[in-house]
């Protein structure tokens, strides 16, 4: 999407360790205009795979998943990454490690929420190794449910992640695929 790639370009800002910071518009203050857009490209990329439900992880993949699921009129469902009080203990779980904040998670979601009915769609902010979607993969699979695949806004290829999980038969979308990030300068794919 190349008003993503600009986007990314005019107003991201390039950190140690591989981190890009789009705080500023993606997943801490959010341009919801522009969110929407991306969620309707991510509707045109999906709209022939018969997507009941849309499946992503909190906190920051919740904004481009809702703008997906407004363009497509469907459910989101957001696996926790906290087993809370009002969670029922009737769930599924799986672990998830996180890059970003470099620890594991115990990720749940409720069974009454996800079914051998439902086809997903996972949908996340960043794919960088692909911890997050092999494990809402394997919550959808835990579920019966089936995958129609996974669409996400910036993906960093450098990490590899998006290549191995293609390569083991997932489709993934990409809104801004990134190649390289060297010496604070971005190059997409």
């Amino acid at each position: 999407m190349k008003a993503l790639e600009e986007k990314i370009l005019k107003e991201g800002t390039v950190k140690d360790g591989g981190i890009l910071k789009v705080d500023n518009f993606l997943n801490h203050q959010i341009d919801a205009p522009f969110l929407m857009e991306m969620g309707s490209e991510i509707k045109r990329l999906y709209s022939d795979c018969g997507v009941t439900k849309i499946l992503t992880i909190e906190a920051s993949g919740i904004a481009i998943a809702m703008a997906a699921a407004a363009q497509m009129g469907i459910p989101v469902l957001f696996a926790k990454k906290n087993r809370t009080k009002n969670i029922s203990s009737d769930t599924y779980c799986t672990k998830v490690a996180s890059f970003t904040h470099g620890i594991d998670y115990d990720v749940v979601v409720s069974k009454s929420y996800l079914t051998p009915e439902d086809t997903v769609l996972i949908v996340d902010d960043f794919l960088a190794h692909g911890n997050a979607l092999e494990g809402l993969a394997d919550l959808a699979k835990q579920a019966g449910a089936s995958v129609a695949g996974a669409a996400i806004a910036i993906e960093k290829g450098f990490q590899g992640g998006g290549d191995r999980l293609r390569s083991e038969g997932m489709r993934i979308e990409s809104l801004a695929l990134i190649d390289d990030m060297s010496d604070g300068k971005i190059t997409f794919r």
